[in-house]
């Protein structure tokens, strides 16, 4: 049987429908497809018509709660169908939302909470008592499984303006705090319209949702697929891993599938050569530049009739240039592709005076819209310096976007890195200055520097240089935990090294000058102990071929020697195929020592045993008399055949 990789139906929006509210919209697509599949998880569905009822519901008890108003409300959630639901009541009671991850330290989550003033955090009983270290005995609490009984709630009709704020969606900030950016229901649907016609999402099309809600990038496929009827398929890669994920696409029946390069890279180990995905029609790569090996591994592993698309966005300007490419794309040899640019923004190359750039010239990539995030809360000396206005006085502004890049003569942008600080990493936007300000806040640290490395395979990785203030220097680990109680796990660095002063020119930290980091084994706490067994030095072969630090000893904490959410699926899926087991990426968490794996493996492979043996006496007691099985269970539980 063919399959047909296109979209059955596009939808077109018309550019008028932007002015309208992301709730009217929604609500137009509701009455169109009541009873389509807005959202499925691995356990849960749920129709358009339904998600329309539970929103009208939190909505309405949010305005019970807190009358009507424009104000700031947090929703702490994992990505799934009660995070929608509560996104869209929140947008239908006329207020704003702030996506705060579970996953991220409790100071960090109160200092957002702190900056928006927030009133109220709508959560679930799953995540219920995360909330409680969260905000101040004046932030209230709201739980929706309290009343997901309660009569079903016409649409609220609230008077939304386009340029009413939607959502605050915070980054990593150079000053050394993370920063909200502004985002109206303008800009969400423009967005949102503009995604829908640069991906042909159709009102058949299921889409995929791995990214976090509480990051631009994950309302890509959100809004396109919502604001369209097609049906968003949320998946969670740090609890299940990526191995899981290759069968997870076939079995949902995926269509567009976004993610970053990095997931990218160790999708395809799943994935045989010449047994590509065949519903997969549209595959989207953002968070990060893509290298050219990202886009042999896409030659490789899936069929023409799957297309390539990727872009280049920020936050506060969403999309600056894009392209779907297929087998056919000829790869720029210098830079990293990041497409054309859309229809409704300019982009322009400046150089140090503003002005822009010769043809085929380096200069720093800029982009005029009147689509542009409103601006970064409460803080209106960076919204001036980031956002330039229009000097005619229009409604258009340019963003500057601390990006270097080149356009070809066929136009093609392409990007050669940052002029700043701030790096990606696994596709989140990392500044550099605010892992710095953490790491010099800790007593034993006199200074601090950190960059960025690439790896062969084109992932970067953080790595941190500490000068002591003593003779007797904290221990890596005690570094990487003191990090980790401020900062999200993609901001913690991967290596440490200890210098006795950090390189200057100018009176500056000379970054290039910092030593590049070696496979040496990092001093921990822990005293290097060798593996006892072959389990044991099994899996120190794993952990040293993909942490790429030797030796590893079978104490030593996966993650003091530089793991993270992503090296963790790669360690357990050559776990999973060494041992022949069915392990869950949490076990890796759960026991994130060689030692301790060892047990797990261990464990399961007697269980495994035992249930092997069961079976075989099963199937012999299945052969045998009455009498001469009565016989046979008599032998097993007598005492002496249990000694």
């Amino acid at each position: 049987m063919k399959v047909a990789l296109e979209a059955e139906t596009v939808v077109d929006i018309p550019m008028a429908d932007v002015e309208t509210s992301i709730p009217e919209r929604f609500e137009q697509i509701a009455w169109l497809y009541p009873d389509r599949i807005a959202i499925r998880t691995r356990d849960r569905l749920i129709t358009y018509e339904a998600l329309n009822n539970s929103a009208n519901r939190i909505g309405r008890a949010i305005l019970d709660q807190l009358g009507p108003g424009s104000e700031p409300i947090a929703l702490l959630f994992g990505n799934g169908i009660d995070l929608i639901s509560a996104l869209l009541g929140v947008l239908k009671a006329g207020k704003f939302f702030v996506a705060i991850d579970p996953s991220f330290p409790t100071s960090r989550l109160n200092f957002i909470l702190n900056d928006t003033e927030t009133r109220l955090i709508v959560t679930n009983s799953e995540n219920s008592e995360l909330s409680k270290p969260f905000g101040n005995s004046d932030v209230a609490r709201m739980n929706l499984d309290d009343f997901r009984n309660r009569p079903v709630d016409k649409n609220l009709g609230a008077v939304i303006r386009p340029d009413d704020i939607a959502t605050i969606v915070y980054t990593s900030g150079s000053t050394g705090e993370p920063k909200g950016v502004t985002k109206t229901h303008g800009y969400c649907w423009e967005r949102a319209k503009f995604n829908i016609k640069f991906l042909s999402v159709g009102a058949t099309d299921r889409l995929s949702l791995l990214h976090s809600i509480s990051f631009g990038s994950g309302e890509i496929n959100l809004y396109a697929s919502l604001l369209c009827g097609a049906s968003l398929h949320p998946f969670d890669v740090k609890s299940e891993g990526i191995y899981r994920l290759a069968q997870w696409l076939k079995t949902e029946i995926i269509t567009i599938f976004h993610c970053s390069p990095s997931v990218l890279r160790e999708l395809v180990e799943f994935i045989p050569e010449g047994d590509p995905i065949p519903t997969l029609r549209l595959i989207h790569l953002s968070g990060s530049p893509i290298t050219r090996s990202d886009f042999d591994l896409y030659h490789r592993h899936f069929s023409p009739l799957t297309s390539l698309a990727f872009h280049m966005g920020a936050t506060e300007a969403g999309c600056i240039a894009c392209a779907v490419v297929n087998h056919d794309f000829s790869f720029p040899a210098k830079g990293t592709p990041a497409g054309f640019p859309p229809e409704n923004k300019k982009v322009s190359l400046l150089d140090e005076d503003g002005r822009e750039v010769s043809p085929g010239d380096v200069g720093e990539i800029a982009v005029k819209s009147k689509y542009l995030a409103q601006a970064y809360w409460n803080n209106p000396e960076l919204t001036r310096a980031k956002f330039l206005p229009d000097p005619d006085g229009g409604q258009e502004r340019t963003y500057l976007t601390g990006d270097l890049g080149q356009i070809l003569p066929d136009g093609l942008l392409v990007h050669l890195g940052r002029k700043d600080l701030m790096v990606k990493i696994r596709g989140y936007r990392v500044e550099i200055a605010e892992i710095e300000r953490r790491l010099t806040q800790h007593p034993a640290v006199k200074d601090a520097g950190v960059t960025a490395w690439e790896r062969d395979n084109g992932d970067k990785y953080l790595a941190a240089y500490i000068v002591s203030r003593g003779p007797n220097h904290a221990t890596i680990d005690q570094l990487r935990k003191f990090v980790r109680d401020m900062l999200p796990g993609y901001m913690i660095p991967s290596t440490f090294m200890f210098l006795d002063s950090l390189p200057v020119t100018n009176g500056k930290l000379d970054r290039k000058a910092l030593p590049q980091p070696n496979d040496k084994r990092p001093e921990l706490g822990t005293a290097y102990a060798w593996p006892t067994d072959e389990i044991e030095k099994s899996l120190v072969s794993i952990w040293e071929k993909i942490l790429d630090v030797r030796p590893v000893g079978i104490h030593d904490d996966f993650f003091d020697l530089g793991g993270h959410s992503l090296t963790a699926t790669q360690v357990i899926s050559q776990v999973i195929k060494q041992f022949q087991l069915e392990l869950p990426l949490q076990s890796l968490f759960q026991s994130p020592t060689v030692a301790e794996m060892a047990a797990v493996i261990t464990q399961n492979q007697a269980k495994r045993a035992s249930d092997a043996d069961l079976v075989h006496m099963l199937r012999e007691l299945e052969t045998m008399t009455e009498q001469e099985a009565q016989q046979r269970l008599d032998e097993i539980n007598s005492p002496i055949a249990k000694e």
